[in-house]
């Protein structure tokens, strides 16, 4: 009886031992997808009054959780009733983050004619401010919502060999720190010229360390949020052509003579070109179509 207490005993160590293990490994394959995570998030944080920040913030942190709280059930339920899906979705995702990366590199090269039409904020009453806050935070758990997927399959696929007790454990723990990481560091970026601002504040008049700092930290922001978004599209693309070459051996076995990382990002751009110019053709039909009927 005393031996087969202690053997339930190994058992759970030697489980929680693979589960550590196979966690490190989740987390770094996820990571390119939490640097697009993180510009993203920054950016749909940002923006609002000062006052507002943090509570818009709170409010897309619980979404991505009630988000994890769907989409994890549904992905060990698929791992365990129908794993050869995992790829095919995981495959999925790869071209949708690549069209992302592409689309905004695209963007950059030959920006889209936007009309300079904004509303001024002192005219907006309350409630119309508040709606407008309402449609940004549903905006934002919606991309945190694909983000998600993508995250949870991409860890789910490194643990596919593995028990259902380790995938249940590595996944849910790669998914809640993601959360809870990639929002905490949000909130510092977003406040970042809320603390510059009290750092000036607080310093005496004329040059000062706290002033020369609180400085910095003003003018950094947009800095910060835009490098994020450069590394996080240069993410974007990695991942998506890394699931491709390592899912279809192919192209590994005719590129094998390519370093990895240029490999992955020629792939991820070749897709992501590939998905741009499919989506284009596709909006161009149905307005030919919509035209048509009109006329």
């Amino acid at each position: 009886m005393t031996t087969g207490f202690f053997a339930v005993f190994d058992d759970i160590a030697m489980l929680l031992d693979d589960a550590a293990a196979m966690s490190k490994v989740a987390t770094k394959k996820t990571a390119g997808i939490l640097g697009d995570d993180l510009a993203v998030n920054a950016q749909k944080a940002s923006g609002f009054a000062s006052s507002r920040e943090l509570p818009v913030l709170w409010a897309i942190t619980k979404g991505s959780f009630r988000n994890k709280l769907i989409i994890l059930p549904i992905a060990f339920l698929l791992s365990a009733f129908a794993p050869w899906i995992i790829v095919p979705v995981l495959m999925m995702g790869g071209v949708y983050l690549a069209f992302e990366g592409a689309e905004k590199i695209l963007e950059y090269f030959f920006p889209h004619k936007q009309e300079q039409k904004r509303e001024v904020q002192k005219t907006l009453s309350e409630e119309k401010i508040l709606e407008i806050e309402k449609t940004k935070i549903k905006s934002a758990i919606v991309t945190d919502f694909i983000l998600s997927i993508e995250i949870v399959i991409m860890a789910l696929g490194t643990v596919l060999e593995k028990s259902l007790p380790v995938q249940i454990m590595v996944v849910t723990l790669v998914a809640v720190l993601a959360t809870i990481g990639v929002y905490g560091i949000v909130a510092l970026i977003v406040r970042m010229d809320d603390m510059g601002l009290k750092l000036i504040d607080m310093a005496d008049e004329g040059k000062s360390l706290l002033k020369s700092t609180g400085e910095m930290l003003v003018l950094a922001l947009p800095k910060v949020i835009r490098a994020l978004t450069v590394v996080g599209t240069l993410a974007m693309i990695l991942v998506a052509g890394g699931i491709f070459t390592h899912n279809v051996h192919q192209i590994h076995e005719y590129l094998h003579a390519l370093p990895s990382m240029l490999l992955e990002l020629l792939v991820g751009l070749v897709i992501g070109g590939v998905a741009v110019f499919v989506h284009g053709m596709v909006i161009k039909v149905f307005k030919s179509q919509d035209s048509t009927n009109e006329a």
